[in-house]
């Protein structure tokens, strides 16, 4: 799975995309090599708004987008829980595809003659 950061009104280092990649190495296990991560970390600038760091993770899967946005007073923790939200939708995603594809168990087999 391919991970962008970007950040908007903060900076994003190499410790925190590293942080970023520890954090996302479940969901990567679960999805395709294809897969594409977009992680956008955003910092509010309005003093009134007391949750000001945002994380905003957006999963480009094989037929399949799958979003989620979060806020918190520290960038670690929106981040924390923004890949929790991402890991349950994929882990619901993967759960429906496998409830849509037949098993051989209930297909009935041709009768040889």
């Amino acid at each position: 799975m391919r991970i962008e950061v970007k950040g908007r009104n903060c900076a994003v280092d190499a410790e925190l995309r590293q942080r970023v990649e520890k954090r996302f190495e479940k969901v990567a296990r679960q999805v395709s090599e294809l897969a594409r991560l977009e992680l956008e970390l955003i910092e509010e600038r309005n003093p009134a708004i007391p949750d000001s760091q945002v994380a905003e993770a957006t999963l480009y899967l094989k037929g399949a987008t799958l979003r989620a946005r979060e806020a918190s007073a520290s960038m670690q923790h929106a981040i924390h829980e923004v890949a929790d939200e991402i890991s349950r939708q994929v882990k619901r995603h993967r759960e429906k595809r496998r409830a849509r594809r037949p098993s051989a168990k209930t297909e009935p087999r041709a009768a040889a003659p």
